[in-house]
């Protein structure tokens, strides 16, 4: 079966525009209500999170209305980062667990997340089935049977004590001045609280969401604000969360960048010392620097790649057991503590190797040397299909003939957003900006073609 409603990360969109409709909504709660009702007999319950956009109050109230609608029971767990829904699913025994997040899209978008009773996100077939459903429609419950509804008031701080435990017992933070940006999204509350229990000096940043302002000049796609605070206010180290907090990018003590990767190397290398890392490997997708894979190689580790999406990521994890893995974006996954990316639980596992070495945050963050990587978007309409043209097709060719063996390429249609996504690696400066400039060009000029 195939996919429509679904991208790589549930269903998205723009707010009130197919398929991010209050009608969509009703009948995905109904869908997947339905879905998880039929698995086992008894009480059927549900816990719902949300980012801060304004849309999220209209998606719950109408996810609500479709699950209660086939007698499921609803837990509203209000603004929450996307890993305690996760984390609160499989703890409170829910039959599935939904995040109304678009994670670091603007504040117009919103997306529907769906996790299964495990905590994990559901599968592409599983997906598929529920699409089936919402097309075919469901019967709703007897009246009797219809499902009630209640807010969940502890389930913020049941996470907060989740992420605190994954530190050894006794560390703490004294002496670290450390600012986060929240991204004025799901972790507003909860990440400047957890920072500040563990005893660090806490800079908070992006913690005044209005509804409105979630990801706009902040968090982690937009760092340069944290970067800025990190180096007037001498700080130790910066953590940059997205609006739904399942990505982070860190912020050195210089105010300089640090990506997934290299917070993925450092912990692969340290977990592998210390006997740690499941299956000598760490779990990545296409997206992740050669460099990553060259250094994991010189450790004697392996670097294992799937197609870009941490729950692709998660389920290569799970298959193999491996038990760390990511993406260079910031999702970092560590299945000996949460079932899907949690940007804060990485910085606080940053934070540790940061006392326990006694360490600069410079130091730790430049695990290996990044062959040099140009990405570059190209939007365009819905609808369109640019990279089926013959053009297009006939500059990626000659990029792949020039860069036989000096680097890589990688053209991919963005799963959340309506975006072609043009990624090359090459130790060759010229030769990188140059294939990369021509794809593009091809790619933009198809796009006008069509529209």
């Amino acid at each position: 079966m195939t996919r429509k409603l679904f991208g790589t990360d549930g269903v998205r969109g723009t707010a009130n525009i197919h398929p991010m409709t209050v009608d969509m909504a009703v009948s995905l709660g109904a869908a997947v209500g339905r879905y998880f009702r039929n698995e086992h007999n008894g009480v059927h319950r549900v816990v719902i999170g949300k980012d801060t956009r304004l849309s999220g109050y209209m998606f719950e109230n109408a996810l609500t209305a479709g699950l209660t609608s086939t007698g499921m029971n609803v837990l509203l767990l209000g603004p929450v980062p996307t890993p305690a829904v996760g984390l609160l699913t499989a703890s409170m025994r829910a039959d599935l667990g939904v995040m109304i997040s678009a994670s670091h899209n603007p504040a117009e978008d919103n997306g529907i997340k769906f996790f299964g009773p495990d905590g994990f996100k559901l599968s592409d077939v599983v997906e598929a089935e529920i699409e089936a459903l919402v097309a075919a429609g469901v019967a709703p419950a007897q009246p009797q049977n219809i499902g009630r509804a209640k807010r969940i008031e502890d389930g913020r701080f049941r996470y907060q004590e989740r992420l605190k435990g994954t530190l050894p017992a006794g560390l703490r933070l004294d002496g670290i001045k450390v600012v986060v940006d929240c991204a004025n999204g799901a972790a507003y509350r909860t990440a400047p609280e957890v920072l500040w229990e563990l005893g660090a000096d806490v800079i908070p940043l992006g913690t005044s969401p209005d509804g409105l302002n979630i990801n706009t000049n902040c968090g982690s796609t937009k760092p340069q604000m944290a970067a800025e605070a990190v180096r007037a206010h001498k700080a130790d180290l910066g953590i940059c969360l997205d609006g739904d907090a399942d990505r982070i990018i860190v912020i050195d003590e210089t105010g300089a960048v640090v990506d997934g990767d290299q917070i993925m190397g450092l912990l692969a290398a340290r977990w592998a010392d210390e006997g740690r890392l499941a299956g000598g490997a760490l779990v990545a997708t296409v997206m992740s620097n050669l460099g990553l894979e060259r250094f994991m190689n010189s450790k004697g580790l392996r670097l294992e790649r799937t197609k870009v999406g941490d729950r692709y990521v998660v389920e290569r994890m799970r298959q193999g057991g491996f038990n760390l893995g990511g993406e260079q974006s910031g999702h970092i996954v560590m299945t000996d503590y949460a079932t899907t990316g949690d940007g804060l639980m990485a910085g606080l596992q940053f934070l540790r190797e940061m006392v326990q070495s006694k360490r600069k945050a410079s130091e730790l963050a430049r695990s290996f040397m990044p062959v040099p990587q140009l990405l570059k978007n190209v939007r365009f309409d819905a609808g369109m299909a640019p990279l089926d043209a013959t053009n297009v097709q006939r500059a990626i060719k000659d990029a792949e003939v020039k860069l036989e063996g000096h680097g890589r390429l990688l053209i991919r249609k963005s799963g959340t957003e309506p975006l072609i996504r043009v990624m090359a690696e090459c130790e060759n400066d010229q030769l990188l900006n140059q294939v990369v400039h021509d794809i593009v060009a091809e790619v933009e000029r198809a796009a006008l073609v069509v529209g």
